[in-house]
């Protein structure tokens, strides 16, 4: 049973970029977010990750957290809208789907969870981008975790944090 956080910072911290974490991301972080996801049971994100990222296909059920009960993501036939918060969307899609959850996000979320000791694994990625938006403190994220390993990829730092 776990809960996996994944987020791609960039080197000042910034989580988007034109309001899309592609612009963040680096070809080594995109081919391992693309693995991990096959891995799980579920996907968790917030309503505006919804809507600022490319959600139209998922390969597992994704679960849109969002005060709105317009689905953002119709095309997903995967995709549940629930009025929820982060935390009880983790409970709830373990009874539903499964013990092996993944939140995408956004920040926001990852942080409220990390905050509420609601991740057992962070799997953070830092690119070489600066100048984007919605700044995080990531070095924070990972000193709420006891143990932390980093490797590099090309220009791209894996942490990978864990109690």
């Amino acid at each position: 049973m776990s809960t996996i956080a994944t987020l791609v910072v960039g080197q000042d911290g910034s989580t988007t970029k034109d309001a899309t974490s592609k612009n963040i991301s680096s070809v080594a972080d995109r081919a391992l977010f693309l693995a991990r996801r096959r891995n799980v049971d579920v996907i968790i994100i917030g309503g505006n990750t919804a809507r600022n990222e490319p959600y139209s296909f998922t390969p597992v059920p994704l679960i849109v957290c969002s005060r709105s009960s317009t689905n953002p993501l119709p095309k997903n036939e995967k995709a549940h809208v629930w009025n929820c918060s982060p935390g009880e969307a983790i409970d709830q899609a373990r009874t539903l789907f499964g013990h092996n959850i993944l939140i995408e996000g956004g920040a926001q979320m990852i942080m409220e969870l990390v905050d509420n000791q609601r991740i057992d694994q962070l799997e953070l990625s830092r690119t070489q981008v600066t100048d984007g938006e919605n700044l995080i403190d990531w070095q924070y994220l990972l000193s709420q975790f006891k143990n932390i390993e980093m490797k590099e990829i090309e220009d791209t730092q894996f942490f990978s944090a864990s109690n």
